[in-house]
C-alpha cells in the first residue's frame, strides 16, 4: 500500500500535509482529511503468464526476479510512461484454520523495473513464512526458472486525477519502509531517466538493520548517475547499529523528515509531493 501525501504551505509541516491512500493496484479511496478522492480505471487485459528468466537473492529472505512478457507484448503495461501493477496468482495447498483448502490467493507487485522497459519486467519478492490467506511471496522465490508466474496487470493509479508522474511536481519525496522501496524505486526511475524531466527526487529508505536494506546498490547508483536530481537517505531502526554508521537511526521524525525530504511550497513557491510506501503501521507514523 502507498500513501501520498502532498505538503502544503504551512510552517507547521509535519501536521500540515493531505493525505492520499491507495491500495497498489486495486480499490481506491481517499482517507477522511481528503476533500479530493483517487479513482480507478478498468483495465481489459487478462491473466497471463509470466516465465522467470533469472533470479538473484537481495537478502536472506528476499528476491529479485526477473520474468519474460508474453511473444505478443513489448511492454508490461499499456503506456510506458506509467507505473505498473501486477497482481499475482497463487493456488495455495494450504489450510485455513475450518482445515478447508484455502485456494486462490492474490497479491499486488509493483515492479522495479522502468515501465518502458522492453520483453521483462523485474520484482523485488520477499519469502514471508507461507501461513493460512498467505504464502503468495514465498510461492514466487521458491520459482526455478523456466516456471511461470501467473498475473494480472492492475488497474492504472491515478494521483490527483491523472495517472502520470513525470513532470507533476517540482520536488518529490519517497519515503521506504522495508519492502515499501519497490513501487518507489520505479517512480524514481520513471522520473530521473526521462532527460526532458528536471524533478528533483528525494529518497528515505529505513529499514531494520543495514543488510536488511534493499536495493541498497541500485539506489547509490541511481545517486551517482543522477548527482544533481537524485538525494538518498537511509535510517535504521534496528538494536545494534555500528558506532560509524553516517545514516539516520529511527522509524521518522519530525526532524528526519525536515533533513531528508524536500521543503514544503511555502519556501519558495515550487511544488512538493511526498510518497510513503510500507506497512500499515509505518504509513499511519509518516501520515501523523
Amino acid at each position: 500500500d502507498m500513501l501520498f501525501l502532498s505538503r502544503l504551505s504551512n510552517h507547521q509541516a509535519q501536521k500540515k500535509y493531505i493525505f492520499f491512500f491507495l491500495q497498489l493496484g486495486g480499490v481506491h479511496q481517499a482517507v477522511a482529511r481528503s476533500s479530493t478522492a483517487s479513482s480507478c480505471q478498468t483495465t481489459k487485459m487478462g491473466v497471463s503468464s509470466y516465465p522467470l528468466l533469472e533470479k538473484w537473492q537481495q537478502s536472506h529472505d528476499s528476491w529479485l526476479l526477473r520474468f519474460g512478457l508474453p511473444t505478443d507484448q513489448k511492454f508490461l503495461g499499456t503506456d510506458p510512461r506509467l507505473p505498473t501493477c501486477i497482481s499475482v496468482h497463487h493456488d495455495s495447498s494450504l489450510l485455513d484454520k475450518d482445515n478447508n483448502q484455502v485456494g486462490l490467493l492474490k497479491k499486488s507487485y509493483s515492479p522495479i523495473s522502468h515501465p518502458a522497459t522492453e520483453r521483462t519486467f523485474d520484482l523485488l519478492v520477499k519469502a514471508y513464512t507461507p501461513v493460512p490467506g498467505g504464502g503468495v511471496g514465498d510461492a514466487i522465490c521458491n520459482l526455478r526458472v523456466g516456471q511461470s508466474l501467473v498475473g494480472k496487470l492492475k488497474a492504472e493509479r491515478l494521483v490527483h486525477g491523472s495517472p502520470l508522474i513525470g513532470k507533476r511536481w517540482n520536488r518529490i519525496g519517497l519515503v521506504a519502509g522495508g519492502t515499501g522501496i519497490a513501487p518507489l524505486i520505479q517512480l524514481a526511475r520513471i522520473i530521473l531517466e526521462d532527460p526532458n524531466d528536471d524533478t528533483k527526487v528525494y529518497l528515505l529508505s529505513i529499514n531494520r538493520n543495514e543488510h536488511d536494506i534493499l536495493m541498497r546498490k541500485e539506489i547509490d547508483q541511481l545517486a551517482k548517475d543522477h548527482p544533481n536530481r537524485l538525494n538518498v537517505s537511509y535510517s535504521l531502526t534496528g538494536k545494534n547499529i555500528r558506532s560509524d554508521w553516517e545514516g539516520y537511526i529511527g522509524r521518522g521524525s519530525v526532524d528526519m523528515a525536515k533533513n531528508a525530504l524536500p521543503p514544503p511550497s511555502s519556501i519558495d513557491g515550487k511544488t512538493t509531493m511526498i510518497f510513503v510506501c510500507g506497512t500499515d503501521g509505518f504509513r499511519d507514523m509518516w501520515a501523523g
